[in-house]
């Protein structure tokens, strides 16, 4: 950590002491990366130097890029950010919109100016954008115009944030018209291979969200693994897929995977399942990558589009059932490859290619990656044994500011906070979430922020919210709650909740089933007992 390309050192203050870092295995020839590394050099001006600028890249709704007019827009953003905005090697930057090609050039442009990007889902509330300003001390955000409310909103409880700059905005301040004035050529910043160049915020399990912090090697390693040896994109490929770029989820497979492999990608600003066998259809797509709520929604529409043209399937998010898996190779021909990653890891670190693929198996660790399943204290348990996720690899844990370290990391290992078991042939099974996080379509929804929002309605006493098994969402957004004295629990009061939550945070975070029950049960300490909670409300046999 000596060597370092940055002037602001936020981020290197805020990592973890080092004895609390995973263990990180960079041994394999592909790891070995140069001191001084910029992730933008490689993924996309090196395509332009060997003479492909003119091939696809980004493909949008109302613009597309290619990879020479790819690398133009990001150095027209890195000079603006530079020379009219101030940001400084190390500075963080906030990006709020949905997946379109000037988002993704705002990503690249933060990166390649050496500046660290903070990027944020689009659905969330202004109370919801606070605590990753605040936690980051974030002075400066890029905003799709058409999300200005909230953004506008949570700066006037943030006296960190100082200014906000709007683009998809034919104004005279928008970005597009500091774009037009600003130089195409812009040299790369020289980074440092471990310099912080993204912060990641989780959905905890405490409903505060953590900061993950991800360096230039970090990137390059996710693409070395996951990319290089499990998928494979290549020039001809055309990427696919519903994630945003503010999960990282997203960030690599509608963005990094496609510019590592000279591909291109559709950005889809609305991926529902029908957009996206629409897409596919009209784009020729290749690579589609999306969660297994969307595989199981797109199987009754599959005979209304031609999908010839798709050859791989990825999906991750929450655990892919084998129902869906076997569905869909029925149907398509296609075996989806099935992965579990985590904002920690950057991304999939367990997952086969399609021809090893396993119907209800998550697969094999990634190329670079060990993993095992571990008991409460460490050890590895045989074979067939339920226990603890513990992984390792290119890539791992650096919270910031953030006791919750000491959870993650322990032994030099990640805990994912999964529950799994590994057959003889080393393919590991999901069995269960370790904690309270809630998977619904493919979203990750931390319980606890939920009743923080439920309970400030002044007709809610106590509440708590669990995730309980779902056919079509794979768990559901579950809320208990305990009303005011003389209230009923009827079907108006459930619809006047629902809508509360769903006006202070992101919709998908509503409960979409409540239940009114007279009291919650509780430790001698006053601690909920979820665990009874979410017993009372299994099917039982």
């Amino acid at each position: 950590m000596a060597d370092t390309g940055t002037a602001d050192h936020f981020a290197r203050a805020n990592l973890p002491p080092r004895e609390m870092w995973p263990d990180f295995l960079l041994n394999r020839p592909e790891f070995q990366y140069p001191v001084r590394l910029n992730a933008v050099s490689i993924l996309l001006d090196r395509w332009v130097a060997e003479g492909h600028a003119d091939r696809p890249c980004l493909i949008g709704s109302d613009h597309n890029f290619s990879y020479g007019g790819l690398a133009e827009a990001v150095n027209r953003i890195a000079n603006v950010l530079v020379e009219r905005l101030g940001l400084i090697p190390g500075g963080r930057v906030l990006l709020r919109s949905a997946n379109n090609p000037i988002m993704a050039a705002c990503y690249l442009a933060v990166l390649k100016a050496g500046g660290i990007v903070v990027a944020t889902m689009p659905l969330l509330r202004a109370r919801e954008l606070l605590h990753p300003i605040e936690k980051a001390r974030i002075p400066l955000a890029l905003c799709d115009a058409r999300l200005a409310d909230e953004m506008v909103s949570a700066q006037a409880f943030s006296p960190a944030l100082t200014r906000i700059v709007m683009f998809n905005d034919s104004s005279e301040s928008g970005l597009e018209a500091m774009m037009a004035g600003a130089s195409p050529e812009f040299a790369a910043c020289d980074t440092a291979a471990e310099d912080v160049c993204l912060i990641a915020f989780t959905s905890g399990t405490t409903g505060v969200p953590k900061g993950t912090m991800h360096t230039h090697r970090d990137v390059m390693a996710t693409c070395d693994s996951y990319a290089r040896h499990v998928l494979r994109p290549g020039p001809h490929d055309r990427f696919i897929g519903s994630p945003p770029l503010a999960f990282t989820f997203g960030l690599g497979g509608m963005l990094l995977f496609p510019l590592y492999g000279g591909s291109s990608t559709v950005l889809l600003e609305k991926p529902g399942p029908e957009e996206l066998l629409s897409g596919i259809e009209k784009h020729r797509a290749t690579i589609c990558i999306t969660a297994p709520t969307a595989y199981r929604a797109m199987l009754s529409k599959l005979a209304d589009h031609d999908l010839s043209s798709l050859r791989k399937c990825v999906s991750a998010g929450e655990t892919l059932p084998s129902a869906i898996f076997e569905a869909w190779e029925q149907v398509t021909g296609i075996r989806i490859m099935d992965g579990i990653g985590s904002t920690e890891m950057l991304h999939i670190f367990i997952g086969d290619r399609a021809e090893d693929a396993r119907a209800g198996s998550t697969g094999r660790p990634v190329p670079g990656y060990e993993a095992r399943v571990v008991d409460a204290e460490g050890r590895e348990v045989p074979d067939g044994t339920m226990g603890r996720l513990a992984v390792r690899g290119p890539t791992g844990c650096r919270y910031l500011a953030d006791e919750r370290q000491a959870v993650y990391v322990q032994n030099g290992w990640n805990l994912t906070g999964d529950t799994y078991l590994r057959d003889a042939d080393g393919y590991f099974w999901y069995q269960a979430r370790s904690d309270d996080m809630i998977v619904s379509g493919g979203y990750n929804i931390a319980g606890p922020e939920v009743e923080s929002v439920l309970l400030l309605h002044p007709a809610v006493a106590e509440c708590a919210v669990i995730g309980t098994p779902d056919e079509a969402r794979g768990m559901l957004v579950t809320a208990l709650i305990v009303l005011q004295p003389g209230l009923v629990g009827d079907a108006a009061m459930t619809k006047m909740l629902q809508a509360f939550v769903k006006a202070e945070m992101a919709p998908y975070k509503y409960p979409r089933a409540i239940e009114y029950v007279d009291t919650l049960p509780r430790t001698e300490t006053g601690k909920l007992q979820r665990f009874k909670l979410r017993r009372a409300t299994l099917p039982q046999p």
